[in-house]
């Protein structure tokens, strides 16, 4: 689809979307972690 839009941008999609996600489960983690108390000593008051 993104070569019908634009034919000579030479951008591929999957590895962009593989990216992303890699990126948003790292992001995800990282937000669990804290969410969850795990690791959070810094937090303690």
């Amino acid at each position: 689809m993104l070569e019908k839009v634009l034919p000579h941008a030479m951008l591929k999609a999957k590895p962009n979307l593989v990216s992303r996600i890699r990126t948003f489960k790292r992001d995800w983690a990282i937000i669990y972690d804290i969410l969850s108390g795990k690791d959070n000593r810094d937090f303690e008051s």
